[in-house]
């Protein structure tokens, strides 16, 4: 039992809840909570008693950030759920997990609480509960990156999900690997699982946060190959789930439907987005960062671009989504800013190059030689001169591939004869 605990215990009755709710503090209240559990009385007003006693102390425990106590309160809670229905149980067991996971800065005692009811709901033969746990789980491996431990476990919780056919459960355990796979970037899994997902979500209601994430997963998919303007319109149908939901991530299906305007070189439209009724509510850093990025892009401006990295370095670069397109982004206003800057040269000082283009030198030396060896243009880097020289583009006559090619018929046409020939000669 928790040292909260006194070995006096309280009657488990509504009275004793509403005397933890007029108490002074927290600590008396959970206190008061503790010793309405100890009442070993099991009838029916009892355990309801019982139960709003769990729901009140958890909400006390959270507020206090006392994770620990959550963890041993499930613990504490093991003879008292062998007293209720399993659909109750269940349910109390995934409201503390929840709780634990709303105080901040405990991923690694989730981890370990999940794998500890796990054990106990195997030992119990809860297989209803244990299935959630294990999905809640592989989720939280995921955001820790532990990919491979969580890829052995879904793998192995998805066949016995599709064998039993529960298909809630099931949209989101193919959600979850088709997350797990676009972060192992294996692009035609990360859509199989999706389509898995959706597949599933046709047969059953979907709560809108649900499919509200499964739209926002199919925008993720679409934009990284390439085709931004079905992306848009998943993650515009994902922000308006969320927003009606209230939930943080419509911040990100926001952000992530500017990044799109941005891909597609429809950068103007952001500020019209962002000033609609829809955006203003999330005015913020992330939707601040995304305009910053579309004025260096409407300006053509890599200093503004390299600023609103550095001074948004959060939002951007510590985005795996964001930063992956916007580093494509760079480098290709960086190429054409390259190209329009030395063209009318043939020979320039990389200095002079960097000082236009307002970059360090190395940073412009390194881009200039992959350019080079990618073909962007035809030159080399005379490093002992700091120079680079551009070589004409060698143009070739249209002569030649004329030539080449009645060459090539005439070829054809002397095999034909020769085999002709053969046969008549047989």
């Amino acid at each position: 039992m928790s040292s909260s605990m006194q070995s006096s215990y309280l009657p488990a009755t509504t009275e004793s809840i509403a005397k933890a709710q007029e108490a002074k503090d927290a600590s008396e209240s959970i206190s008061i909570l503790y010793r309405v559990l100890e009442d070993p009385s099991s009838s029916a007003d009892a355990l309801r008693v019982k139960e709003l006693a769990i729901t009140n102390l958890t909400n006390y425990l959270t507020k206090e950030n006392r994770a620990e106590d959550l963890r041993n309160l499930l613990t504490q809670l093991r003879p008292f759920f062998a007293l209720i229905p399993k659909a109750k149980t269940a349910k109390i067991v995934r409201g503390i997990i929840d709780a634990v996971a709303k105080i901040p800065g405990t991923s690694e005692l989730q981890i370990s609480l999940c794998k500890e009811m796990v054990e106990w709901t195997r030992a119990e033969k809860r297989t209803f509960l244990r299935q959630r746990v294990e999905a809640r789980l592989a989720a939280l491996l995921l955001e820790n990156l532990e990919y491979t431990e969580a890829l052995t476990l879904l793998s192995g919780l998805i066949k016995e999900v599709r064998r039993l056919d529960d298909k809630l459960l099931l949209v989101d355990i193919d959600l979850l690997e088709s997350k797990l796979h676009f972060s192992l970037r294996n692009l035609p899994k990360a859509k199989a699982s999706l389509t898995a997902a959706r597949t599933a979500a046709n047969a059953i209601y979907v709560p809108p946060s649900q499919q509200g994430t499964i739209d926002l997963q199919s925008g993720i998919l679409h934009a990284e190959e390439k085709d931004y303007k079905t992306a848009y319109s998943y993650f515009f149908e994902a922000f308006e789930a969320f927003s009606s939901l209230e939930d943080p991530k419509a911040i990100f299906s926001l952000k992530y439907m500017l990044l799109c305007k941005i891909m597609v070189n429809q950068a103007d439209d952001v500020a019209g987005i962002i000033s609609s009724k829809a955006g203003l509510k999330y005015l913020g850093p992330d939707v601040d960062a995304m305009k910053s990025v579309a004025d260096a892009y409407s300006k053509r401006s890599l200093k503004y671009f390299e600023t609103a990295l550095r001074d948004y370095k959060a939002q951007l670069e510590e985005d795996p989504i964001v930063h992956r397109h916007l580093s494509s982004l760079y480098d290709t206003l960086l190429e054409q800013n390259l190209c329009r800057l030395i063209e009318p040269y043939s020979r320039v000082e990389i200095a002079h190059i960097a000082e236009m283009i307002e970059l360090p030198i190395n940073h412009v030396e390194k881009k200039l030689s992959h350019m080079i060896l990618d073909k962007k243009f035809a030159g080399t880097l005379d490093q002992g001169a700091g120079c680079l020289i551009i070589f004409e583009d060698s143009k070739t006559e249209e002569i030649f591939p004329a030539t080449l090619e009645t060459i090539t018929n005439v070829e054809k046409v002397v095999d034909s004869l020769y085999m002709r020939s053969a046969k008549i000669m047989a």
